[in-house]
């Protein structure tokens, strides 16, 4: 008799999911995915990122001394999510804090856990380098997602606030 995993999720897809290091090959499935993510917080049309910031963003991935880093969920050959996390320095910790800065997944990959993956995977990476803390934050009216996000962390009651200069 085959056991279960009562914790899996049943809307999951079977074809294995790999997390994995972002490479340079990937730029193009990457940007894909990275321009869903922008359009998705209202960065597009006229209000687009430049080119160089994204171009800027894709290579401090690459560079050792930038505290970015960037993982992608692969799905039966194609890059299907993204994340992209930085570390800092924190003036009540020894060890830095792991800022989730963004988080996408393919229309056809949502509801399976490959969110729930790439959140996971940070998080090993995280231990790995002994940081202590994982946060993040997203809009108020991204409801989907917070769904989620109560199930794999929790809500800190800090309120962001920000000016644009």
């Amino acid at each position: 008799m085959q056991k279960t995993d009562p914790t899996a999720d049943p809307t999951a897809d079977p074809t294995p999911v790999t997390i994995r290091a972002v490479e340079p090959g990937d730029f193009a499935a990457w940007k894909v995915l990275w321009d869903g993510y922008n359009k998705f917080y209202g960065r597009h049309g006229a209000t687009a990122l430049p080119a160089e910031i994204t171009l800027t963003t894709w290579s401090r991935f690459f560079d050792a001394y930038e505290p970015m880093h960037a993982l992608v969920a692969e799905q039966a050959g194609e890059v299907v999510g993204l994340v992209h996390f930085l570390l800092h320095r924190s003036t009540i910790q020894l060890h830095p804090n792991c800022y989730l800065q963004d988080l996408f997944t393919a229309e056809a990959a949502r509801g399976k856990g490959v969110a729930r993956r790439l959140i996971e995977a940070v998080y090993a990476r995280a231990k790995a380098m002994r940081v202590e803390r994982v946060y993040w934050q997203t809009h108020e009216t991204n409801t989907t997602a917070m769904r989620l996000y109560d199930t794999v962390a929790e809500k800190s009651g800090f309120v962001v606030y920000r000016k644009l200069l």
